[in-house]
């Protein structure tokens, strides 16, 4: 076994990467308060190559060094845009026939595992505030919310971390490999 030399890792130019098809998904950011968060979540979404990240509310926007410190370029490459509220970002989504999904743990979730995407509909993430999670508004807008299982003490995940599982779920489970 030999670790491969970054050269031998096919990475796709910033060019290339905006021209390539992307997956039918866009994250929703809700009122995220850690710039390295939104660092994460910018990577994790060119790793997936997310349609785009939506930034609302109190979670801030490209350029700025604490974002850019975890997200090392993405943001360059992942199409964002930015939404004074939430509800606005939804609504317009909706408009667009996306099926909104807010990760939340609601009273009535669809557990993460036995999530199977529609390979015909387009899909938005909502992930929420550290500390108050999805807005209640988000929620209720959403076409249903997806919990992901837990087992511990805590039953919370950092934001950039649900994002990984859930957009590794999602393309797993789409055949988005093929």
């Amino acid at each position: 076994m030999r670790k491969l030399l970054n050269e031998e890792l096919n990475r796709l130019s910033i060019e290339e990467f905006r021209a390539a098809p992307k997956n039918p998904v866009i994250v929703v950011l809700d009122n995220i308060r850690s710039l390295n968060n939104i660092g994460s979540v910018f990577r994790t979404s060119d790793a997936f190559r997310v349609e785009a990240v939506y930034l609302c509310g109190i979670t801030s926007c490209p350029p700025h060094r604490d974002i850019q410190k975890t997200a090392l370029g993405a943001t360059e490459s992942v199409y964002w845009e930015y939404f004074e509220k939430t509800a606005d970002a939804v609504k317009r989504l909706k408009e667009k026939n996306y099926t909104v999904v807010s990760i939340e743990q609601v009273d009535t979730p669809v557990k993460l595992n036995e999530f199977v995407p529609d390979k015909t509909k387009h899909y938005a993430f909502v992930f929420g505030n550290e500390v108050k999670g999805v807005s209640e508004e988000a929620v209720n807008e959403s076409h249903f919310c997806i919990e992901i299982p837990q087992f511990g003490t805590k039953h919370s995940l950092n934001i950039s971390v649900s994002v990984g599982i859930v957009l590794w779920h999602f393309v797993c489970e789409s055949n988005l490999f093929d």
